[in-house]
């Protein structure tokens, strides 16, 4: 296992400083990046989604719960599953009260193929409180493409779309999956601060993946119910 070099509080400042040059392009070209992204154009839903939630039948409108915007997280959960994506449950754990995005007009909500039944008691266990719907019978997760044949074998995979609502009118404005999810979440955000890091073994430098003595970082995620203290 390769550690840092051990330095000096003099050159660590030297190179925390040379460090913070690169962080603040960063910054800016992460700004940049979200004005460009926002300037994206949309495109309107006119296909009628049924979901179904904990009020029971839901229009894709309804989710917006009359706010201006809807996100959307795919979580991935087939049909066929016992229980949810140990990732999207790990994703979905780091979701904050609500009434933060709601204050700024932004509904959120997960979204899943399986049907409710299955996802009730799931959530319930993980003590849940985010509104989460199913899809099930619907075409929403093909068509936003978290549902896809892969080998001709179908596959889910997790992502966030955005919604943008003027009167009765749906817009889909924004989708990202896999990679494009580790930004969102505040684990792999503060484990990139980190001198280990995420402990994946695509991460440089090398050979910190095993720092713990345990297998790579993703392949110790649990459902937080399992996790031993």
């Amino acid at each position: 296992m390769t550690l840092p070099q051990i330095v000096s509080s003099e050159d660590w400042r030297a190179a925390r400083e040379e460090l913070l040059v690169k962080e603040k392009a960063a910054t800016r070209a992460r700004d940049a990046l979200n004005a460009e992204r926002r300037g994206l154009p949309m495109v309107e839903i006119d296909k009628e989604y049924v979901f179904e939630g904990g009020d029971g039948k839901a229009a894709l409108l309804d989710l917006f719960e009359g706010r201006h915007q809807l996100v959307v997280y795919h979580f991935m959960f087939a049909p066929e599953w016992d229980a949810g994506c140990r990732s999207c449950s790990a994703f979905l754990d780091q979701i904050g009260h609500l009434g933060h995005l709601r204050a700024r007009g932004t509904e959120f909500a997960a979204v899943s193929r399986a049907p409710y039944t299955k996802i009730l008691p799931f959530k319930a266990r993980m003590g849940w409180t985010v509104p989460w719907y199913s899809s099930y019978d619907s075409d929403f997760n093909y068509d936003f493409r978290v549902s896809v044949e892969v080998d001709d074998e179908p596959c889910e995979r997790p992502g966030v779309s955005c919604f943008l609502r003027d009167r009765d009118r749906v817009f889909h404005t924004y989708s990202t999956y896999e990679r494009g999810l580790d930004g969102l979440g505040s684990t792999t955000t503060l484990l990139d601060l980190t001198a280990l890091g995420r402990q994946e073994e695509w991460e440089m430098p090398r050979g910190r993946a095993s720092a713990l003595g345990a297998p790579a970082g993703s392949e110790r995620i649990r459902y937080h119910d399992e996790y031993e203290e």
